[in-house]
Formats: C-alpha cells, sequence, structure tokens
C-alpha cells in the first residue's frame, strides 16, 4: 500500500538501514520478493541485505536475492561479507549455496579475518570441512586470533584441532592475540600473552588440548607470557586436572617467574585450595 502511495522503496535509515534490510533481517521472503519486484536496490548498502539474511539464516530470502542479482562477494558491515556471516552461525546448507554461487572461500574481512577462522572459533565442524573442501587457506593470515587454528585452540575445539592440522595448518605460524597458533601448534612457539601454546590452553582448561600438545612434544616448563608457565596459568585458573596432567608430564612444581610467582602463590590468589594442597603433596616450597 505504501509503495503504491508513492513511498521510496529505497529510502534509507532506521536501525535496518532500508525495506530490504529489514525484510531480509527477519526472514520475510514474501515481503522482499515485493520489494525487489518494485525496483529495490538489491545491492544497497555493500550488499547488506545477503549478508544479513545469511546470518539470519533464512535460506529463501538468500536465494532470491542471489536469483535477484545479489553480489555474492560483496564487502562491508560488520561481518565482512555473506560467507563469513553463513559461517559464523554454523549454517552449513548456506554456506554450501553461497560457495555454489561463487562466494570467495578466502575472501577477507570481519572480525575474525575470514570464513574459515569464525567457523573454527564457532566450532561448526560441518562448515570448516565444507570451507577446506572448497579451497579455504587453512594458514591464511588475519583477524583477531591470526589463523584458524588459533581461533579453534582458543576455544577448546579439539576435533577441530586435529581436523586443522591434518588439513595442513602451520603449527609455527604467529599472529593475533595469543601470537601464534596453538596458543590461543612448533608447539613450543613463543609470543603473545599467554607465552606459549601449552600455556594458553591450559589458561583455559583444556585438558585434551594440553594433552595434545605434550603428546606433540610441547616443553611443559616453557617460560613467558602473563602467567610465566602453564602449571601457572592452569594452577590460577583451579584447573586441577590440567595441573595434574602437568605435574605428571615433568612441569617444575617450584618454577618462579610469572604475575604471580609460582603456581602455589597463583593457587592461592585464586583461592583454589585443592590445588594448594596438591602442589604442596607434590613437593611445592611453601615460601
Amino acid at each position: 500500500m505504501l509503495l503504491d502511495k508513492g513511498a521510496d522503496v529505497n529510502a534509507e535509515g532506521g536501525a535496518y538501514g532500508n525495506a530490504l534490510q529489514a525484510a531480509s533481517s527477519g526472514g520475510y521472503d514474501q515481503v522482499v520478493q515485493i520489494l525487489l519486484d518494485k525496483g529495490a536496490d538489491v545491492n544497497a548498502q555493500g550488499g547488506k541485505a545477503l549478508q544479513i539474511a545469511s546470518f539470519g539464516g533464512y535460506g529463501q530470502v538468500v536465494q532470491i536475492l542471489l536469483d535477484k542479482g545479489a553480489n555474492v562477494n560483496a564487502q562491508g558491515g560488520t561481518y565482512g561479507n555473506a560467507l563469513y556471516e553463513a559461517s559464523s552461525q554454523g549454517h552449513d546448507s548456506l554456506v554450501q549455496m553461497l560457495l555454489d554461487k561463487g562466494a570467495d572461500v578466502n575472501a577477507e574481512g570481519g572480525y575474525h579475518g575470514n570464513a574459515l577462522q569464525i567457523a573454527s572459533f564457532g566450532g561448526y565442524g560441518q562448515v570448516v570441512q565444507i570451507l577446506l573442501d572448497k579451497g579455504a587457506n587453512v594458514n591464511a593470515q588475519g583477524g583477531t586470533y591470526g589463523n584458524a587454528l588459533q581461533a579453534a585452540s582458543s576455544q577448546g575445539h579439539d576435533s577441530l584441532v586435529q581436523m586443522l592440522l591434518n588439513k595442513g595448518a602451520d603449527v609455527n605460524a604467529k599472529g593475533g592475540y595469543h601470537g601464534n597458533a596453538l596458543q590461543g601448534a612448533d608447539v613450543n612457539a613463543e609470543g603473545g600473552y599467554h607465552g606459549n601454546a601449552l600455556q594458553a590452553v591450559s589458561s583455559q582448561g583444556h585438558n585434551s588440548l594440553v594433552q595434545m600438545l605434550l603428546d606433540k612434544g610441547a616443553d611443559v616448563n616453557a617460560e613467558g607470557g602473563y602467567h610465566g608457565n602453564a602449571l601457572q596459568a592452569a594452577s590460577s585458573g583451579g584447573y586441577d586436572q590440567v595441573v595434574q596432567i602437568l605435574l605428571d608430564n615433568g612441569a617444575d612444581i617450584n618454577a618462579q617467574g610469572g604475575f604471580y610467582g609460582g603456581a602455589r602463590q597463583a593457587a592461592l590468589s585464586g583461592g583454589h585450595d585443592r590445588i594448594v594442597q596438591m602442589l604442596l603433596d607434590r613437593g611445592a616450597i611453601e615460601n
């Protein structure tokens, strides 16, 4: 009715930017079709309508927009591009659709740098597999975590870490907040807030990743980072199982360094009495 009265179908403003984007954000495919039939610009404001629909998982809206000429690789907005948005929410069928329509699997953009990195961060294994099968660069650099391996590691996604390593992820790659790939898988590479890979996963209590790194030759007593070493990081966080694994693998219980000075002090600072007792039982020196 408003359109019949002369309303500008491409008028901009409001929280959604324009009518097409507003309809796309809610998955209203019939409204989207009407707006497009009335001349709505499918690629207005950097193609945000397609990006918004992809983020929401609205497959029918995405299909309509693509059929009307939406640029599948349009860049802009918070998430960078449609493939990134679909990947960020684990919408595997939409990821496949966008790739089949010519989406650049290695397109850069967004907070996490690219689609593979955001899918790895989110733990979306099926999306990661699709992207890799379509030629995603497993070692592409960029974004907050630097690369896909580091993003997966930072969240403790064991199976994805293994998948990425099996696909040739560079264990020595550096970059991002954590400094190198398995800080956040040479597994002893140093740098970043956590100092090294083992310290990063220890600080988050990722038991299986701690064991995986140790099995791959990580130095249990490597120094560096805010906490000084992995044992202190785990002790500070209250992760008694990680502490046990590290001690069983030769961690120096009285090693000094880091913010708290030692593992016992780190455990005390967090009120982790059980870990304090464990450390004392294993030979920690009271000082």
